[in-house]
C-alpha cells in the first residue's frame, strides 16, 4: 500500500501486499507465494491486448489465469494454516478475525458524554 497525502492508494501491481500477512510463515512458504504471485503476473502478460476488466470478467477469465490464481490462493492459504480454506467465505471470515486481532490494540475507547437533563 502506498500513501498519497493522507489517503491510501491500491495498485494492481501490488494489491496482494495490502492484506494481512500470516504471523509466522516459513521461508519456504514465502518463496512459494512469491513464485505463485509472479506466475499470475506472467500469465496476465500472455494477454497483452486485454485490460484487467477483460481478464477478470467472471464469464471470460482465461483458464490459465484462473489456474494461476487458484495456485496462489492455495499457497497463501497454507501460510495461515495447514490446510487450504474450503471456500471463499471461510477465507474471508478468517481474514476479518485476524484483522480484528491486529487492530484491536489500536481502538481507543472514548468516554461518552453525559446528556444534560433539561
Amino acid at each position: 500500500m502506498v500513501r498519497l497525502e493522507s489517503r491510501f492508494r491500491y495498485s494492481n501491481d501490488i494489491v496482494y501486499n495490502n492484506f494481512l500477512w500470516p504471523e509466522n510463515p516459513t521461508n519456504k512458504q514465502i518463496k512459494l507465494v512469491e513464485e505463485k504471485a509472479q506466475k499470475v503476473l506472467d500469465t496476465r502478460k500472455e494477454f497483452p491486448n486485454s485490460s484487467l476488466a477483460d481478464l477478470y470478467d467472471p464469464l471470460t477469465m482465461p483458464p490459465a489465469l484462473v489456474k494461476a490464481h487458484q495456485e496462489l490462493d492455495k499457497a497463501v492459504d497454507l501460510c495461515y494454516r495447514p490446510q487450504p480454506f474450503p471456500n471463499e467465505t471461510k477465507r474471508i471470515e478468517f481474514l476479518f478475525e485476524l484483522y480484528e486481532k491486529y487492530t484491536q490494540p489500536l481502538m481507543v475507547k472514548t468516554k461518552s458524554k453525559k446528556k444534560l437533563k433539561l
